[in-house]
């Protein structure tokens, strides 16, 4: 069975009553739009799995793989979460992965993480339905669960998908011409790390304009009042009071209801491949702790691992063919032209020598307390930090406007929630098929009551 025919019964029980390649903000966007279309049975295996006692959510989790990277235990992680190929130098040319295959260890990325951690908490999930008792520690559970809950956010932002100048970290440019000081940052620091978190990075880059600064913006420019609570409960109850809550409500309202309501059985598609075993929901365990580390080492390209070198994709989870086009964005719309002719491509070559050595930033260790800032601090910090920049501005009708109308970062951002919870509900939810089948009516019946109701409200 493929995650579309599974979607009607996710959607329909989430709805009806019952850098961070991105930042903060954007990886709980993620993880709260995934938690929306679990299974009932599943958020009760997860938040066992994440150990919460009180209120449960995914999002205050989903940028856990961000903060631990500098730590020594979790260093190995930092390539986990991006990929790039040799060829890849976008806009000028795009390569996913080309003749020259990827750059670094061929196992050792994002979409081969998304895989490996999908596995591991499959094996975990088909060890429980056995009835067989785990004795080893299950922290490694924990971390694959937060580590796939990150990944499949990072996946679908472009910069994470290319090596190009460490995915966009050394092209510095210009977003409504505003620098980031360092007494600035130590005084809104709090505020910085939820929205940019790049308190160490004196001006912006591409990679920020992307994680950070794009939703930002959306979040403070919001065309209409989303504010109050949407007529839908069971997308309320996964809300927390935070800064972003009213973009995810149009996300779902504008977004779900109604500009991509008939994509969703795109988004979950597969193209057809000969390697279907390898992802079977609640297989025979084979569990063993080596058998994780295993799945991390590094492997040679060989027979069955596919076009895309990397053998992670089957029939039902398919993270190099959803990442493909998601590339794609890279040559169309991330990368202007203008970046590579002069006087930019000086001052971005210039910027670029620095010596950092993957797509990460300086990330403050600090949990994300976006219920708790003010959005009347934003506006006087992008007050107080806005100048005259030499690098190439980015604010423009052409760039940010174009991507703003045509909901770029916002079809990612749903997209990767719902993939999310397809992965979560294969591996987790306790179907029949008669469900599946009663679901889909439900399904059909909610998006009809949408469109009755959708002109009028929030």
């Amino acid at each position: 069975m493929r995650f579309s025919s599974l979607f009607p019964f996710v959607v329909g029980a989430a709805l009806i009553p019952q850098a961070y390649a991105w930042g903060a903000v954007g990886h709980e966007v993620v993880a709260t739009i995934a938690q929306m279309h679990l299974h009932p049975s599943v958020m009760p295996k997860l938040c066992d799995i994440l150990h919460y006692s009180g209120e449960c959510h995914l999002a205050p989790v989903s940028a856990w793989a961000d903060r631990i990277r500098s730590q020594p235990k979790y260093r190995w992680t930092g390539p986990l979460h991006y990929i790039g190929a040799v060829d890849d130098y976008p806009s000028a040319t795009c390569a996913f992965p080309g003749p020259q295959g990827w750059e670094g260890r061929t196992h050792i990325n994002v979409l081969s993480a998304i895989r490996n951690t999908t596995n591991v908490l499959q094996e975990f999930e088909g060890l429980r339905r056995a009835g067989v008792q785990i004795e080893t520690d299950p922290t490694y559970v924990q971390d694959a669960l937060k580590f796939l809950i990150h990944f499949v956010g990072d996946m679908h932002m472009p910069l994470h998908l290319t090596g190009r100048n460490r995915g966009g970290n050394g092209d510095k440019v210009a977003f409504d011409g505003r620098t980031t000081s360092a007494y600035l940052s130590s005084f809104f620091g709090t505020f910085l790390n939820m929205l940019t978190d790049h308190i160490a990075t004196p001006l912006p880059d591409l990679h920020t304009v992307w994680d950070s600064l794009l939703i930002s913006e959306r979040i403070r420019t919001l065309s209409r009042n989303y504010t109050r609570p949407l007529p839908l409960p069971d997308i309320e109850f996964h809300l927390r009071d935070t800064i972003y809550d009213p973009y995810i409500r149009r996300l779902v309202w504008e977004g779900l209801l109604w500009k991509w309501q008939d994509e969703f059985d795109a988004w979950l598609a597969c193209p057809s491949s000969t390697s279907s075993d390898q992802f079977k929901p609640h297989a025979t365990p084979t569990f063993t702790w080596q058998y994780i580390f295993s799945l991390l080492t590094n492997k040679g390209e060989g027979e069955g691992e596919g076009k895309d070198g990397l053998g992670v994709d089957d029939d039902t989870l398919c993270p190099y063919a959803w990442a493909k086009p998601i590339h794609q964005l890279n040559c169309q719309v991330v990368f202007p032209k203008e970046l590579d002719e002069a006087p930019f491509n000086r001052l971005s070559s210039r910027a670029f020598n620095s010596p950092a050595s993957d797509h990460s930033h300086a990330h403050s260790d600090q949990g994300c307390g976006c219920g708790d800032v003010s959005e009347d601090a934003y506006d006087v910090l992008m007050s107080l930090t806005r100048k005259k920049s030499p690098y190439l501005e980015l604010y423009t009708s052409d760039y940010a406007g174009l991507i703003k109308e045509q909901w770029i970062v916002e079809k990612l951002l749903t997209q990767a929630g719902i993939r999310l919870a397809a992965v979560l509900n294969w591996i987790f939810a306790d179907l029949e098929e008669d469900e599946i089948k009663r679901a889909l009516s439900n399904f059909v019946m909610y998006w009809r009551a949408g469109r009755e109701i959708g002109c009028n409200t929030p």
